[in-house]
């Protein structure tokens, strides 16, 4: 929010520098975040003077250019080669002379250097109006005043207006100080409490008055809860035209760029008082009534921006008896608004329901100055005071006349808050006691009236304007921004609690996981939760109300095309090897229900290492992102997992791992179909973890430990045909099953699949791993539990030694 410090000033009569200004600001709570200085005209003419022509003639080289002398005030007049067609000996012009900067509208600027103009010396510049920034006339030179001495600064003869322009980062719930007088009644406070005595000047309406009743136009609230407040008034006879300087300069200090001197006065008092208005012409209004109502769902509305809209049926409409508008309190409708042909004008000013402000504001995709202070919410009780405060400034700029009484609807007046303040509860808080004369003096600063007080406490009633302040802690906190943060003592002694913390607490699970995911080549991701709804074409979608683009629409249901745009992403610019993590929530709808689980998604393509002198490059399989899913458990300490075939969506091959009936992990090769929007042709495998069934086996895992075997290990292997349906696993489990106490391990080392082997059968190494922990083995105590583990294999799995 800008704030220009000279028109702070109408209400405060200081005489501090801005930085101090900024830096009580700043102390109260209005932190400036920086301040920028304001020039109405760029350069504030800085190199212009005024110049007496004492001769005009023709150019000996040029026919339309003219060879003149021109006075500003030296010993010597200044040859000026000039081309405008009406210069003439005798006129007070503006002159630029050398070394003065000119700027152009579109921010150029150049300098002027003496030359020479078709053989004839030139020492300067005979300007035009809009050479010296004052406005867009260029049909010749600017003529000035003849009683204008020469070499008079022309900063001196025009309106030059110089300010300095605080950029404050206002926080939301300081809707009081979102104006210029809400400003100046804050800063008022903090210099009352450092010894300062300033009035603060409120712009007066006593000389408000009712010229004629001639212009009456009728008021309907169909919805007060929504329009707890409308007000209106008639003005008629206005000449619609620009506003003075005085007022373009107040507008565009801030940032804001001048209309009319109708819109323009109501962004002023808008600007000055936080009050937001809106001026219909009243030729427009069919039926001279208005009525404030909601539409039905649908209704096509064009607002000023020339830009339809569909209303929702919760829009807050200003209608007359056959169209709507205005959305109230957020933007004017096309055909209502001010135009140069206006004559008669209904004034509005209300007070709208915030939250419904705010949905209409979002639903429309409107952020108006308007709308900023209505969600917010403003002082109700100010309403009827800034209506006829902009009365009076369109009558002083427009003309016209007051022509109807003041049409205030208001049945149910708002009560202002009453909060008990207990002294203890205030030097507890703040940590050191502050003296109750004081307190009463900060109160009534910040206009909280005192309506009794105690041995305990005080009863205070908060000002409408204080919106915010509605609880004990609100005021402890005012209190104490207006005495001063700085002037809090800080004690020797710092107390702090600890909290106790479960080693289970997620986010410490998730770090573990992601640095050991980190220590393998693993690349964490952050994507947007928000995704394309082409991507969600199966089930319910949870789709949001206000999207801010039709591409990012929906909450993702999976994790898969978000982590694709990335590797699609980085593919695009010749990173062929990735190796990437992500943590984060999938969101669906189950009927009336809504879901939000969380994952952990691996996504692997490319090369596992890349080419060196010791390696060469080996592509990535489904086995190496099956040994990163293992030592994911495995470090999680989850065990007891059963493997069974995927049926996921997107995977065309891979296995599914669960645990009582809770899948825990789902892994395999993303199908060809999936990846081909993306562009993606090489093969991308996919991990995804359910994260919630992950956390509730991690919390049931116990530490175990073993001592360190004394004994040595023995390693034995078989080389087995086997009928190509029978899975490792099975060797795996039947292994185990026949010697439970001595077989420590199974691997498998080598597949075959050679032409030399029967139809239908493959050959597996597999490797056994012995240890007995109580002594060494003997020979004949392995050759029999390699001979039982034959007999097994084939009887059970009909295999044969090769």
């Amino acid at each position: 929010m800008n704030i220009s410090y000279n028109w702070l000033k109408q209400f405060l009569k200081l005489d501090w520098t801005p930085k101090q200004t900024a830096e009580l600001l700043t102390d109260l709570g209005l932190e400036v975040e920086g301040i920028a200085s304001f020039e109405s005209v760029k350069g504030s003419l800085k190199g212009f003077v005024v110049g007496h022509v004492l001769s005009c003639e023709k150019h000996p080289n040029a026919d339309r250019l003219k060879l003149t002398t021109v006075d500003i005030g030296l010993d010597q007049p200044l040859q000026i080669v000039c081309g405008a067609p009406n210069v003439a000996k005798g006129q007070n012009v503006p002159v630029a002379t050398i070394g003065t900067t000119l700027y152009a509208e579109d921010g150029d600027s150049w300098t002027i250097k003496k030359g020479k103009i078709r053989g004839e010396e030139s020492q300067g510049m005979i300007c035009a109006e809009d050479e010296l920034g004052l406005g867009d006339n260029h049909d010749g030179i600017l003529v000035l005043s003849s009683s204008l001495k020469p070499g008079t600064p022309c900063s001196e003869v025009f309106e030059i207006e110089n300010d300095e322009v605080f950029e404050i980062g206002l926080t939301p719930n300081r809707a009081d100080a979102m104006s210029h007088y809400g400003v100046a009644r804050d800063l008022k406070a903090g210099l009352t409490e450092r010894e300062v005595q300033l009035e603060l000047i409120t712009p007066p309406v006593s000389h408000f008055n009712v010229d004629n009743r001639s212009l009456k136009i009728d008021i309907a609230v169909e919805n007060p809860e929504l329009a707890p407040r409308y007000c209106g008034i008639t003005l008629s006879n206005l000449i619609v035209q620009s506003s003075p300087t005085w007022l373009q300069n107040r507008l565009r200090a801030i940032g804001l760029k001048p209309i009319n001197n109708i819109v323009d006065a109501t962004n002023y008092v808008l600007h000055e008082l936080g009050q937001p208005l809106h001026a219909f012409d009243a030729n427009r209004i069919h039926g001279k009534k208005v009525i404030v109502k909601t539409l039905p769902k649908g209704t096509k509305f064009t607002t000023l921006d020339g830009e339809e809209r569909e209303l929702h049926k919760e829009d807050l409409m200003i209608c007359d008896m056959e169209k709507p508008m205005c959305i109230a309190g957020v933007f004017g409708g096309i055909y209502s608004g001010v135009t140069e042909d206006t004559t008669s004008i209904f004034l509005e000013s209300a007070y709208f329901d915030p939250v419904s402000i705010r949905k209409s504001a979002k639903r429309h995709g409107l952020n108006t100055d308007a709308s900023f202070r209505f969600e917010r919410g403003i002082d109700i009780e100010n309403v009827e005071y800034a209506l006829r405060r902009a009365a009076i400034l369109i009558k002083e700029l427009a003309g016209g006349e007051i022509t109807s009484d003041v049409i205030d609807l208001y049945p149910k007046k708002k009560e202002d808050y009453q909060v008990f303040l207990a002294f203890d509860k205030i030097n507890g808080l703040i940590g050191q006691e502050i003296p109750k004369d004081s307190i009463k003096s900060i109160l009534a600063s910040l206009e909280i009236k005192v309506m009794n007080v105690t041995e305990t406490g005080l009863g205070v009633v908060i000002p409408s304007y204080r919106v915010d302040v509605q609880r004990q802690v609100d005021v402890i906190e005012e209190i104490l921004r207006i005495y001063g943060y700085n002037n809090i003592a800080f004690g020797k002694k710092l107390n702090a609690s600890i909290a106790p913390t479960s080693k289970f607490e997620d986010y410490k699970i998730q770090n573990t996981i992601g640095n050991l995911l980190a220590s393998q080549g693993f690349f964490e991701i952050l994507t947007n939760s928000l995704s394309s709804p082409e991507y969600e074409t199966t089930g319910e979608t949870v789709a949001l109300l206000n999207p801010l683009s039709s591409d990012l629409s929906v909450l993702r249901k999976n994790m898969v095309y978000n982590g694709l745009e990335v590797i699609s992403h980085n593919l695009n610019r010749k990173r062929q090897d990735l190796k990437l993590f992500e943590f984060g929530k999938t969101y669906y709808k189950t009927g009336a229900s809504y879901n939000e689980p969380k994952h952990l998604s691996l996504f692997i393509t490319g090369n596992r290492n890349q080419d060196n002198w010791i390696t060469s490059a080996k592509k990535t399989d489904f086995f190496y992102l099956k040994s990163i899913v293992e030592n994911v458990l495995t470090r999680l300490k989850i065990q007891g997992l059963i493997s069974t075939p995927s049926e996921n969506d997107f995977i065309s091959e891979g296995v599914s791992l669960k645990r009582q009936e809770k899948e825990v992990a789902v892994l395999g090769i993303l199908k060809t179909s999936i990846l081909k929007p993306f562009d993606i042709k090489q093969e991308v495998l996919y991990a995804d973890f359910n994260w919630d069934n992950v956390l509730s086996f991690v919390k049931k895992g116990r530490i175990s430990h073993q001592e360190v075997p004394k004994f040595p290990e023995v390693k034995r292997d078989f080389a087995l045909l086997l009928d190509k349906k029978v899975t490792f696993d099975q060797i795996y489990q039947l292994g185990l099953k026949t010697e439970k106490r001595l077989i420590k391990n199974i691997t498998l080392f080598d597949v075959y699949t050679g032409k030399k082997l029967p139809d239908g059968k493959k050959s597996y190494a597999v490797s056994f791993m012995l240890q007995d922990e109580k002594g060494t083995l003997t020979d004949k105590q392995i050759d029999k539990i390699m001979a039982k583990l034959q007999r097994t294999y084939e009887t059970e799995l009909g295999a044969e030694l090769r």
